[in-house]
């Protein structure tokens, strides 16, 4: 039994606390997705407040079958996109973007080293930035990745592989294979 797994036990036996630490488990890798698809921090973590106040609204709908990842990712792409359709977000330059804030949230360092690929990222179509941010910006397997966005797994790899020629042909290296492969 995954942890989970575990959890989702503890809260079907009305563990109020169980909730929380599902939560914990999954904020920092959430913010860190919103956190590439929105300007700033702040935005971020509203972004991620977002998601999680949906997901316990939605609660009851969900049924657990071990996929309760995609679901908040799901929820977060979702969010993100609701946000800049309402304009909430604008865009930012690098420079603003490396600005140190004065307090940090758990798991938000790791988000700054990956600015410059961002910016690349961002130049690329709709659905290759999403692809290229959920398989390496948040790790995620190709099939997680079909599951969340709701594509046949071979789409997804197609899309992928098509996002990648695209960074390289930006970075001028067509035919070095680097991390973009991994």
């Amino acid at each position: 039994m995954t942890r989970e797994d575990e959890l989702f036990r503890r809260m079907g036996q009305g563990e109020s606390d169980a909730a929380q630490e599902l939560i914990a488990m999954y904020y920092p890798e959430i913010l860190r997705y919103c956190a590439w698809n929105a300007p700033n921090r702040s935005l971020a973590e509203d972004a991620a407040q977002e998601t999680f106040l949906k997901a316990i609204r939605h609660f009851d709908s969900y049924v657990h079958r071990g996929k309760f990842r995609a679901f908040l990712y799901q929820i977060a792409l979702h969010t993100c996109i609701d946000m800049q359709r309402k304009k909430w977000m604008s865009d930012v330059g690098y420079e603003q973007m490396t600005k140190e804030p004065a307090y940090r949230e758990d798991g938000y360092e790791s988000v700054d080293d990956g600015l410059q690929i961002r910016q690349m990222v961002r130049n690329l179509p709709g659905e290759l930035q999403e692809i290229v941010l959920l398989r390496y910006g948040q790790e995620l397997t190709m099939r997680e990745i079909a599951q969340i966005m709701n594509l046949p797994l071979r789409t997804v790899q197609s899309r992928l592989r098509s996002a990648l020629k695209k960074l390289r042909r930006e970075l001028g290296e067509e035919g070095r294979d680097d991390y973009l492969d991994q």
